[in-house]
């Protein structure tokens, strides 16, 4: 009777056993499909965000290529402004040594008129044919003077004239 006993026992402890491990298993098998269904969850978020940033990578290519595209238009007309400077500022120091230039030689006639002026025969009584000839000189050379100023302006005005045809 022992023996029948221990076989009860055994079997009611293997029935025990066995109705925990199926309980346990029945718990692994639940905490399994909840893992593959959030690496399922997990997938199509993944799948979703690729689509996303292909998408987005498309767009900044697109906007890649059209600021390239843009940039390269607007190339030619950075280049003829760089050109329109060097071209303003050739042109500006022409005018400034033209300038200094004109007064150089204003000054030089002007000093040259205080000295004439200092030795000038205006001052002792001249006779009238004397007085004649003073003014008729006076009246030549500031004629002459202002003619070489004249002459220099249009000089200037050609030389832009000339450097802009040349420059188209």
């Amino acid at each position: 009777m022992i023996i029948e006993l221990s076989v009860a026992l055994a079997a009611v402890a293997f029935a025990v056993l066995v109705f925990f491990l199926i309980k346990t298993l029945k718990s692994a098998k639940e905490s399994l499909d909840k893992v593959s269904q959030t690496l399922q969850e997990v997938q199509k978020t993944i799948d979703e965000l690729t689509y996303e940033v292909k998408t987005t990578v498309r767009h900044a290519n697109d906007i890649t290529a059209d600021v390239q595209n843009k940039i390269q238009k607007i190339d030619p007309i950075v280049d003829s402004v760089k050109n329109l400077g060097d071209v303003m500022n050739e042109l500006t120091l022409t005018v400034k040594q033209v300038s200094v230039t004109v007064i150089e030689k204003f000054r030089k006639s002007r000093e040259l008129k205080d000295k004439a002026k200092a030795v000038s025969i205006k001052e002792a009584p001249l006779t009238p044919s004397e007085e004649r000839t003073v003014q008729s000189y006076e009246a030549v050379n500031a004629s002459k003077s202002t003619g070489k100023i004249a002459a220099a302006l249009k000089g200037v005005d050609a030389a832009a004239a000339i450097w802009q045809k040349f420059r188209r």
